[in-house]
Protein backbone atom coordinates (compact mmCIF):
# COMPACT_ATOMS: atom_id res chain seq x y z
CA UNK A 1 0.00 0.00 0.00
CA UNK A 2 1.33 3.40 -0.92
CA UNK A 3 2.72 5.04 2.19
CA UNK A 4 1.17 8.43 1.46
CA UNK A 5 -2.34 6.98 1.62
CA UNK A 6 -4.01 6.94 5.02
CA UNK A 7 -7.15 4.85 4.77
CA UNK A 8 -9.93 5.00 7.37
CA UNK A 9 -13.38 3.53 7.81
CA UNK A 10 -16.66 5.31 8.38
CA UNK A 11 -19.04 3.00 10.28
CA UNK A 12 -21.28 3.19 7.20
CA UNK A 13 -18.78 0.80 5.58
CA UNK A 14 -19.94 -1.99 7.90
CA UNK A 15 -22.96 -0.68 9.81
CA UNK A 16 -24.35 -4.05 10.86
CA UNK A 17 -21.41 -4.98 13.10
CA UNK A 18 -20.94 -3.58 16.58
CA UNK A 19 -18.37 -0.98 17.55
CA UNK A 20 -15.68 -3.34 18.78
CA UNK A 21 -15.92 -5.63 15.75
CA UNK A 22 -15.86 -2.56 13.54
CA UNK A 23 -12.74 -1.27 15.30
CA UNK A 24 -11.16 -4.70 14.98
CA UNK A 25 -11.95 -4.66 11.25
CA UNK A 26 -10.32 -1.25 10.81
CA UNK A 27 -7.22 -2.36 12.69
CA UNK A 28 -6.98 -5.55 10.65
CA UNK A 29 -7.07 -3.51 7.43
CA UNK A 30 -4.31 -1.20 8.62
CA UNK A 31 -6.59 1.82 8.75
CA UNK A 32 -5.36 4.88 10.62
CA UNK A 33 -8.71 5.51 12.25
CA UNK A 34 -12.48 5.40 12.16
CA UNK A 35 -15.57 7.59 12.18
CA UNK A 36 -18.49 6.48 14.34
CA UNK A 37 -22.09 7.42 13.57
CA UNK A 38 -25.13 8.18 15.72
CA UNK A 39 -27.64 7.63 12.89
CA UNK A 40 -27.29 3.93 12.08
CA UNK A 41 -30.36 2.94 14.08
CA UNK A 42 -32.36 5.77 12.50
CA UNK A 43 -31.41 4.37 9.08
CA UNK A 44 -32.57 0.89 10.19
CA UNK A 45 -29.06 -0.51 9.80
CA UNK A 46 -28.69 -1.63 13.41
CA UNK A 47 -30.71 -2.04 16.57
CA UNK A 48 -27.81 -0.89 18.72
CA UNK A 49 -27.57 2.44 20.48
CA UNK A 50 -24.72 4.84 19.75
CA UNK A 51 -21.47 3.34 21.09
CA UNK A 52 -23.49 0.13 21.55
CA UNK A 53 -24.80 1.72 24.72
CA UNK A 54 -21.33 1.86 26.29
CA UNK A 55 -19.78 5.02 27.68
CA UNK A 56 -18.08 6.97 24.89
CA UNK A 57 -14.82 6.86 26.85
CA UNK A 58 -14.91 3.06 26.90
CA UNK A 59 -15.19 2.83 23.12
CA UNK A 60 -12.57 5.53 22.62
CA UNK A 61 -10.16 3.66 24.86
CA UNK A 62 -10.75 0.46 22.92
CA UNK A 63 -10.06 2.24 19.62
CA UNK A 64 -6.75 3.54 20.91
CA UNK A 65 -5.86 0.10 22.27
CA UNK A 66 -6.18 -1.14 18.68
CA UNK A 67 -3.88 1.59 17.42
CA UNK A 68 -6.70 3.62 15.88
CA UNK A 69 -7.54 7.30 15.95
CA UNK A 70 -11.15 8.18 16.59
CA UNK A 71 -11.24 10.63 13.71
CA UNK A 72 -14.75 11.87 14.29
CA UNK A 73 -18.33 11.43 15.42
CA UNK A 74 -21.21 11.91 13.01
CA UNK A 75 -23.58 13.66 12.83
CA UNK A 76 -25.60 16.78 13.52
CA UNK A 77 -27.94 16.82 10.52
CA UNK A 78 -29.61 20.04 9.45
CA UNK A 79 -27.22 22.20 11.48
CA UNK A 80 -27.88 25.21 9.23
CA UNK A 81 -31.52 25.36 10.33
CA UNK A 82 -30.73 26.72 13.77
CA UNK A 83 -32.92 26.21 16.83
CA UNK A 84 -32.50 25.49 20.50
CA UNK A 85 -33.11 21.84 19.73
CA UNK A 86 -30.22 21.94 17.25
CA UNK A 87 -28.05 23.63 19.87
CA UNK A 88 -28.73 20.73 22.22
CA UNK A 89 -28.03 18.20 19.48
CA UNK A 90 -24.68 19.78 18.61
CA UNK A 91 -23.72 20.15 22.26
CA UNK A 92 -24.48 16.48 22.95
CA UNK A 93 -22.29 15.41 20.02
CA UNK A 94 -19.48 17.67 21.22
CA UNK A 95 -19.75 16.27 24.75
CA UNK A 96 -19.67 12.70 23.43
CA UNK A 97 -16.65 13.51 21.25
CA UNK A 98 -14.77 15.01 24.18
CA UNK A 99 -15.54 11.99 26.37
CA UNK A 100 -14.54 9.52 23.65
CA UNK A 101 -11.39 11.42 22.71
CA UNK A 102 -12.65 11.98 19.17
CA UNK A 103 -10.90 14.55 17.02
CA UNK A 104 -13.99 16.11 15.43
CA UNK A 105 -17.73 16.18 14.99
CA UNK A 106 -19.58 16.32 11.66
CA UNK A 107 -22.13 18.95 10.65
CA UNK A 108 -24.48 18.03 7.78
CA UNK A 109 -26.63 20.64 6.00
CA UNK A 110 -30.32 20.34 5.23
CA UNK A 111 -31.08 18.17 2.22
CA UNK A 112 -34.81 18.73 1.91
CA UNK A 113 -34.89 21.22 -0.99
CA UNK A 114 -35.48 24.25 1.24
CA UNK A 115 -36.72 27.45 -0.36
CA UNK A 116 -34.84 30.56 0.61
CA UNK A 117 -35.40 34.22 -0.04
CA UNK A 118 -32.47 36.10 -1.54
CA UNK A 119 -29.53 35.97 0.85
CA UNK A 120 -31.41 33.85 3.38
CA UNK A 121 -29.45 30.67 2.70
CA UNK A 122 -26.09 32.32 3.36
CA UNK A 123 -27.45 34.16 6.38
CA UNK A 124 -28.74 30.91 7.89
CA UNK A 125 -25.39 29.20 7.34
CA UNK A 126 -23.38 32.03 8.87
CA UNK A 127 -25.78 32.34 11.80
CA UNK A 128 -25.51 28.63 12.62
CA UNK A 129 -21.72 28.60 12.34
CA UNK A 130 -21.57 31.66 14.56
CA UNK A 131 -23.69 29.93 17.21
CA UNK A 132 -21.63 26.73 17.11
CA UNK A 133 -18.21 28.41 17.12
CA UNK A 134 -18.07 29.26 20.86
CA UNK A 135 -19.30 25.75 21.66
CA UNK A 136 -16.32 24.36 19.75
CA UNK A 137 -13.97 26.85 21.39
CA UNK A 138 -15.05 25.80 24.88
CA UNK A 139 -14.44 22.14 24.05
CA UNK A 140 -11.30 22.70 21.96
CA UNK A 141 -13.06 20.74 19.21
CA UNK A 142 -13.01 20.75 15.40
CA UNK A 143 -16.18 20.47 13.32
CA UNK A 144 -16.23 19.04 9.81
CA UNK A 145 -18.77 20.57 7.43
CA UNK A 146 -19.88 18.31 4.58
CA UNK A 147 -21.44 20.01 1.56
CA UNK A 148 -23.92 17.68 -0.15
CA UNK A 149 -23.94 17.69 -3.94
CA UNK A 150 -27.61 16.75 -4.32
CA UNK A 151 -29.80 19.30 -6.09
CA UNK A 152 -32.00 19.22 -2.98
CA UNK A 153 -29.14 20.33 -0.73
CA UNK A 154 -29.00 23.64 1.10
CA UNK A 155 -25.18 23.66 0.84
CA UNK A 156 -23.75 22.12 -2.33
CA UNK A 157 -20.40 23.81 -2.81
CA UNK A 158 -17.27 23.87 -0.68
CA UNK A 159 -16.48 27.47 -1.64
CA UNK A 160 -19.77 28.62 -0.08
CA UNK A 161 -18.91 26.80 3.15
CA UNK A 162 -15.48 28.42 3.24
CA UNK A 163 -16.95 31.88 2.68
CA UNK A 164 -19.27 31.38 5.66
CA UNK A 165 -16.47 30.00 7.83
CA UNK A 166 -14.31 33.01 7.10
CA UNK A 167 -17.22 35.38 7.66
CA UNK A 168 -17.55 34.17 11.27
CA UNK A 169 -13.81 33.92 11.89
CA UNK A 170 -13.99 30.16 12.26
CA UNK A 171 -11.02 28.91 10.25
CA UNK A 172 -9.35 27.40 13.34
CA UNK A 173 -12.44 25.35 14.27
CA UNK A 174 -14.14 24.46 10.99
CA UNK A 175 -12.82 22.15 8.29
CA UNK A 176 -14.43 20.58 5.24
CA UNK A 177 -15.24 17.03 4.27
CA UNK A 178 -14.16 16.38 0.69
CA UNK A 179 -16.58 13.66 -0.35
CA UNK A 180 -15.73 12.23 -3.78
CA UNK A 181 -19.40 11.41 -4.44
CA UNK A 182 -20.70 14.86 -3.55
CA UNK A 183 -17.79 16.59 -5.31
CA UNK A 184 -18.85 14.81 -8.50
CA UNK A 185 -22.56 15.48 -8.05
CA UNK A 186 -21.99 19.18 -7.46
CA UNK A 187 -19.85 19.43 -10.60
CA UNK A 188 -17.00 20.91 -8.59
CA UNK A 189 -13.49 21.21 -9.97
CA UNK A 190 -11.72 23.14 -7.21
CA UNK A 191 -9.92 21.48 -4.32
CA UNK A 192 -9.31 23.10 -0.94
CA UNK A 193 -6.60 20.99 0.71
CA UNK A 194 -5.82 23.52 3.46
CA UNK A 195 -9.48 23.49 4.52
CA UNK A 196 -10.01 19.74 4.12
CA UNK A 197 -10.21 17.85 7.39
CA UNK A 198 -11.10 14.43 5.99
CA UNK A 199 -11.95 12.86 2.64
CA UNK A 200 -14.80 10.39 2.13
CA UNK A 201 -14.53 7.88 -0.69
CA UNK A 202 -17.12 5.69 -2.41
CA UNK A 203 -17.82 4.67 -6.00
CA UNK A 204 -20.75 4.61 -8.38
CA UNK A 205 -20.61 2.10 -11.22
CA UNK A 206 -24.11 1.88 -12.73
CA UNK A 207 -23.61 3.06 -16.34
CA UNK A 208 -27.29 3.88 -16.83
CA UNK A 209 -27.45 6.62 -14.19
CA UNK A 210 -27.33 10.28 -15.02
CA UNK A 211 -25.40 12.34 -12.48
CA UNK A 212 -28.57 13.93 -11.13
CA UNK A 213 -30.01 10.44 -10.55
CA UNK A 214 -27.17 9.24 -8.35
CA UNK A 215 -28.19 8.69 -4.73
CA UNK A 216 -26.56 7.34 -1.57
CA UNK A 217 -27.87 3.86 -2.30
CA UNK A 218 -25.70 3.67 -5.41
CA UNK A 219 -22.45 4.20 -3.48
CA UNK A 220 -20.30 1.07 -3.39
CA UNK A 221 -16.61 0.38 -2.82
CA UNK A 222 -14.24 1.95 -5.33
CA UNK A 223 -13.07 -0.34 -8.13
CA UNK A 224 -12.06 -0.15 -11.80
CA UNK A 225 -15.66 0.57 -12.87
CA UNK A 226 -15.87 3.79 -10.85
CA UNK A 227 -17.61 6.73 -12.55
CA UNK A 228 -16.78 9.36 -9.90
CA UNK A 229 -13.09 9.73 -10.65
CA UNK A 230 -12.01 8.72 -7.16
CA UNK A 231 -8.42 8.01 -8.18
CA UNK A 232 -8.11 11.38 -9.87
CA UNK A 233 -9.68 13.22 -6.93
CA UNK A 234 -7.41 11.44 -4.44
CA UNK A 235 -4.35 12.21 -6.54
CA UNK A 236 -5.37 15.86 -6.87
CA UNK A 237 -5.80 16.22 -3.10
CA UNK A 238 -2.43 14.60 -2.40
CA UNK A 239 -0.66 16.65 -5.05
CA UNK A 240 -2.15 19.81 -3.51
CA UNK A 241 -0.74 18.94 -0.09
CA UNK A 242 -3.59 17.14 1.68
CA UNK A 243 -2.14 14.60 4.12
CA UNK A 244 -5.27 13.45 5.96
CA UNK A 245 -7.30 10.27 5.88
CA UNK A 246 -9.39 8.80 3.07
CA UNK A 247 -12.37 7.27 4.80
CA UNK A 248 -14.61 4.67 3.16
CA UNK A 249 -18.29 5.67 3.26
CA UNK A 250 -20.36 3.32 1.04
CA UNK A 251 -24.14 3.41 1.47
CA UNK A 252 -25.15 0.60 -0.91
CA UNK A 253 -27.17 -2.27 0.54
CA UNK A 254 -24.98 -4.76 -1.31
CA UNK A 255 -21.94 -3.57 0.67
CA UNK A 256 -23.83 -3.56 3.96
CA UNK A 257 -25.00 -7.13 3.30
CA UNK A 258 -21.46 -8.55 3.12
CA UNK A 259 -21.03 -11.18 5.82
CA UNK A 260 -17.30 -10.43 5.87
CA UNK A 261 -16.50 -7.00 4.41
CA UNK A 262 -12.74 -7.26 5.00
CA UNK A 263 -11.73 -8.87 1.66
CA UNK A 264 -13.79 -6.40 -0.39
CA UNK A 265 -12.42 -3.41 1.50
CA UNK A 266 -8.87 -4.71 1.21
CA UNK A 267 -9.29 -5.20 -2.54
CA UNK A 268 -10.60 -1.66 -2.96
CA UNK A 269 -7.73 -0.22 -0.92
CA UNK A 270 -5.23 -2.17 -3.04
CA UNK A 271 -6.91 -0.95 -6.24
CA UNK A 272 -6.61 2.69 -5.18
CA UNK A 273 -3.09 2.34 -3.83
CA UNK A 274 -1.76 0.86 -7.06
CA UNK A 275 -3.21 3.67 -9.16
CA UNK A 276 -2.55 6.78 -7.13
Amino acid sequence: MATQLKFALNHMAAPRIDCRRFLDLAASLGAVGVELRNDLADKKLTDAAFFDGDAPATVGDYARSRGLRLLGLSEAYGFNAWSEAMRAKVQLLIDQAVEAGAESISLIPRNDAPRYAEGERDDALRSSLGEILPMLDRANMIAFIEPLGFVTSSLRHKADAIAAIEAVGGSERYKLVHDTFHHHLAGESEFFPAYTGIAHISGVVDPTLKVEQMQDGHRILVDDRDRLGNVGQIRALLDAGYDGAFSYEPFAAEVHALADPEPALAASMAFIATRV
